[in-house]
């Protein structure tokens, strides 16, 4: 069985759209797309009046090259969060098909099914033990009609990971079942190794990476997907024609540098530090209740009082995530690891809470 017969039958048979710019063709007169001629004003040499590639060779194949996979398992795109909306309207019939997540996890899985009108089925992570995966659990959720398994590590908004034997173990009890997709959007900050090693034993495997988080892009909006090839392809035959904008792609080039990711690893290892010190220094805070153990660059910590807190916090100019309305998560919030100064500000107030809550 190939892992596209999982797929929805009415996009394998999609005629994909052709873009200008795929069939430019290298050439050097370009006068296919409509385009203006002149670049537009302060362009520096950067040509926004010319459609961008689709899947620009140099981006892709760098990338390919840092998670240790091939250019034809490699699709670039606005974000992980396209990703998600990819997978969903390729594998999933609205109506009929769904997919599996475990709260408290990231919400675009859920949201994007549910624009699907595609099921959503809940395994709860284990909350009494520090919210990790029940596999066993996840797996009896799987039914005849289940596409996609969703499996975040390092987890959002709870910080736990899933060891790379138990995501081959779930990928294998997946076989000819469903698409299991596992988010690394944290993957940097993480002790284990990536998925993306599994890729060429399992067909039904996808990764999910970005250039938001560690390479501090953001703003230029980079995800990757790591999949086997006929899948890169069934993604590209309904995504946007130009997904990434020349700039973007820019950005990101200059974040692939040697040199760029020299740097980049020296600030994930001070952003862990830092992670690790304000896990011990929040722990010992009256006002905290709780502080799980984290591998993303971010802490969830319980209180007594979390609105209060949030509420608090933000009236001294200090901004938290509130995830209280997660299941198992009620009284949290999320704290971003920023640097040194903007943590000691936040240690600070939260210390002043002592006799408040």
């Amino acid at each position: 069985m190939s892992v596209l017969d999982l797929a929805r039958a009415e996009i394998r048979n999609l005629a994909p759209y052709s873009s200008a710019r795929m069939e430019a063709n290298g050439g050097k007169v370009l006068l296919n797309a409509n385009e203006n001629p002149w670049p537009p004003h302060g362009d520096d040499g950067q040509h926004l009046n010319r459609y961008p590639d689709p899947q620009p060779v140099e981006l892709v194949e760098k990338l390919a090259a840092i998670y240790g996979v091939t250019a034809a398992q490699t699709l670039v795109g606005r974000g992980s969060d396209e990703f998600i909306d990819l997978l969903t309207r390729a594998f999933c019939r609205a109506g009929k098909d769904g997919i599996v997540i475990s709260p408290p996890t990231f919400g675009m899985y859920a949201v994007c099914a549910r624009i699907q009108n595609a099921r959503v089925r809940e395994v709860p992570l284990r909350a009494e033990q520090d919210f990790s995966l029940d596999i066993d659990a996840l797996l009896k959720a799987v039914t005849t009609t289940t596409r996609l398994v969703y499996v975040c590590t390092p987890n959002n908004p709870t910080g736990g990971v899933v060891g790379l034997k138990e995501i081959e173990y779930i990928a294998t009890a997946l076989k000819d079942r469903a698409v299991l997709i596992v988010d690394e959007a944290y993957g940097e900050f993480s002790s284990e190794a990536s998925a993306a090693s599994l890729l060429a034993q399992h067909d039904n495997l996808v990764v999910l990476r970005t250039l938001s988080k560690a390479f501090a892009l953001a703003g230029a909006r980079i995800g990757v997907a790591l999949a086997a090839p006929e899948i890169i392809d069934l993604l590209r035959r309904i995504m946007a024609p130009y997904p990434l904008p020349a700039t973007s792609v820019n950005a990101a080039l200059k974040v692939l540098s040697s040199e760029a990711i020299s740097e980049m690893h020296q600030r994930v290892g001070l952003l862990c530090a830092e992670r690790d010190r304000l896990l011990v220094a929040f722990a010992a805070l009256p006002v905290v209740k709780k502080v799980w153990p984290s591998e993303a660059n971010f802490l969830c910590l319980q209180f007594a009082d979390a609105q209060l807190v949030y509420r608090t916090l933000l009236a001294q100019g200090i901004v938290l995530r509130n995830v209280s309305h997660y299941p198992g998560l009620a009284d949290c919030l999320r704290i971003s690891i920023g640097r040194s100064l903007e943590n000691q500000r936040v240690l600070a107030a939260l210390s002043a809470l002592t006799e408040v809550v």
